[in-house]
């Protein structure tokens, strides 16, 4: 193997390498917010969304 091939492969490596630590590190973020938001929930805090219209 020449030096550009594995130049390029160490760059391909290297590359998917991050982008699987990306992914990881979102889905533990995510996992992180649902726990945060049913603890809120728990604790009958709830999204603005949620609520009803007010009539006026």
């Amino acid at each position: 193997m020449s030096a550009h091939a594995l130049y390029v492969a160490a760059a391909y490596g290297i590359s998917a390498l991050v982008i699987a630590g990306l992914v990881g590190w979102i889905l533990l973020d995510q996992k992180a917010r649902k726990r945060e938001l049913a603890a809120l929930e728990a604790a009958g805090i709830r999204r603005r969304s949620d609520q009803k219209p007010v009539a006026q």
